[in-house]
């Protein structure tokens, strides 16, 4: 890892830390996923690739990483205050933005709600996209609502080194044997998990109501104007390729990518490629 420099931003809820590499070349933003994540877990091999001739920034979300204690709710408009707020602390009028998971969504929200703070927006099997159909909506809403479904029993499951093994082999990427650090991922989830963040966060707790999703960006993708690159696997267990497939083609002349048995985490299970992409999508 290049070397990082740590940024604190004082917040009435708590510190925002940031990670910031290189000290030259165009800015570009860099959002984590949400649960057993971080940004120096999701951008491990992204960040020294971009320090060597970006400005990089990469915060750990409220209550993720370092960005703890937190006191108060982390829902949408909070991080989507996050993003700016970072942006202003750091004299950042317009950055690229790139997000995967819940920071896809983040990053496709900040392109939408502020498109004069963002240059390039790239979102890796991006959230807030999705639908679930009737009854396992309902299901995902209740273990939601239900801190002992959706923090308490996730946050005992995940204490141990097999049980975070199992769930990273599984659910995080398409073939676990393409990972040559899969032991160091297992460690930093496992620090994670036992910090208390193994279960779902307050964005995706919030982000579903009763009978639709309280965040959906599907109807607005087409506001975006700058240029958009999708990354999916299509082995991805949470985001079907259907799903980012119809998100690209709704924001005009965006490029969607397909990833052949990729994961969730194409970032930490092919870096060098994903690495390529945003680097050539960064550069054009």
């Amino acid at each position: 890892m290049t070397a990082l420099r740590d940024h604190v931003i004082p917040r009435p809820e708590g510190d925002l830390h940031v990670h910031l590499a290189g000290d030259t070349g165009p800015p570009v933003l860099l959002l984590s996923g949400a649960g057993l994540d971080n940004a120096l877990l999701s951008w491990h091999h992204l960040i020294p690739d971009l320090a060597r001739d970006h400005r990089v920034i990469a915060p750990d979300w409220p209550k993720q990483g370092r960005s703890r204690p937190w006191r108060g709710r982390a829902g949408h408009d909070v991080l989507l205050r996050t993003v700016v707020d970072v942006l202003d602390d750091l004299g950042v009028e317009r950055a690229a933005v790139v997000g995967l998971s819940q920071g896809g969504a983040l990053a496709l929200a900040t392109a939408i709600e502020h498109p004069e703070r963002v240059e390039r927006v790239a979102a890796l099997a991006p959230a807030g996209t999705l639908s679930f159909p009737p009854g396992l909506h309902q299901l995902l809403w209740l273990t939601a609502r239900v801190p002992l479904l959706s923090r308490t029993l996730p946050n005992l499951a995940f204490r141990s080194r097999a049980a975070v093994t199992a769930f990273t082999r599984r659910a995080l990427f398409g073939d676990a044997g393409r990972v040559a650090d899969l032991d160091g991922i297992v460690e930093e989830i496992l620090a994670e998990a036992r910090a208390g963040n193994a279960g779902s966060s307050d964005w995706q707790n919030d982000s579903i109501g009763f009978r639709r999703m309280r965040v959906d960006l599907r109807p607005r993708l087409a506001e975006i104007r700058c240029p958009a690159l999708f990354v999916q696997g299509d082995r991805d267990a949470g985001v079907p390729v259907a799903t980012t497939r119809a998100a690209a083609a709704a924001v005009p002349g965006a490029r969607f990518v397909v990833l052949p048995g990729r994961g969730h985490w194409s970032n930490r299970e092919s870096p060098d490629e994903v690495n390529a992409l945003v680097r050539e999508f960064l550069d054009g």
